[in-house]
């Protein structure tokens, strides 16, 4: 069985590492190459950077910073936000990047999956999902979350598994900031449909609710931003805490 992993998350914005609620109203949350720096030290099993603009902006993920950022780090580091061609991966994977993350690309067009996986490898690409509740049906949304799409979390998650991604990030818009837990339910559905890791993101709050998403679901990673960004709660205690409950962590 895979070890857990703890994963911080860096949204950025602008160069600053911000944090809001449901996507919205956005906090800075400190300098993201120090933050990067904190992690290393504490005991992050991976980080992942996130230019969440840089697709509403209709540009590039700030390169400069993925490789001050890839400088401080030793674990391994994914990037995202405005990727769209091989050639934009080529440049992240040598501005010091391990894995990149495509989310609203790959939602338009699918085959980028294909044609990323077959250039660098599977475990290379992450397909990143912003899901949330519309009705009664989990629905893909893209854009930075602004923009609703007719596509099922589950089946999207499911395609994008078989167009060769290697893992999935999963976050929930609708826990996203809240600090009310992970979503369980669309974890669940989704972990338990594909063959490749899934990371949790969107609602951690507190320790209990990294025990929960690892025993309640089968993801294999936990993602989340602002209890680690304010010190709420620390990696080192955290990952103490998995391990009296029993769950293996790296």
């Amino acid at each position: 069985m895979l070890k857990k992993r703890i994963i911080p998350c860096l949204d950025i914005k602008d160069g600053s590492t911000v944090k809001g609620v449901n996507f919205e109203d956005l906090k800075n949350a400190g300098d993201p190459v120090e933050l990067a720096k904190k992690y290393e030290q504490e005991g992050a099993d991976e980080l992942v950077f996130l230019d969440i603009t840089a697709t509403i902006e209709n540009r590039k993920t700030f390169e400069q910073l993925v490789k001050d950022i890839a400088k401080e780090l030793s674990i391994p580091f994914t990037v995202g936000g405005g990727i769209s061609s091989v050639e934009d991966v080529r440049k992240l994977l040598e501005a010091g990047a391990d894995k990149i993350s495509i989310n609203s690309s790959a939602v338009k067009n699918p085959v980028l999956i294909s044609d990323l996986a077959k250039e660098f490898g599977s475990q290379c690409i992450v397909v990143a999902i912003d899901t949330r509740q519309v009705g009664d049906k989990d629905l893909v949304h893209i854009r930075g979350g602004r923009e609703a799409t007719e596509l099922n979390t589950v089946e999207w998650a499911q395609e994008a598994a078989r167009l060769g991604a290697g893992e999935i990030l999963l976050t929930s818009m609708d826990g996203d900031g809240t600090k009310n837990g992970f979503d369980l339910c669309i974890t669940r559905l989704v972990a338990e449909t594909v063959s490749i890791p899934v990371i949790a993101s969107g609602g951690a709050g507190t320790t209990n609710d990294f025990v929960k998403v690892f025993n309640e679901t089968k993801a294999t990673g936990a993602l989340a931003a602002s209890i680690f960004h304010f010190n709420e709660i620390g990696i080192q205690e955290l990952k103490q805490q998995l391990k009296t409950q029993k769950i293996e962590v790296r």
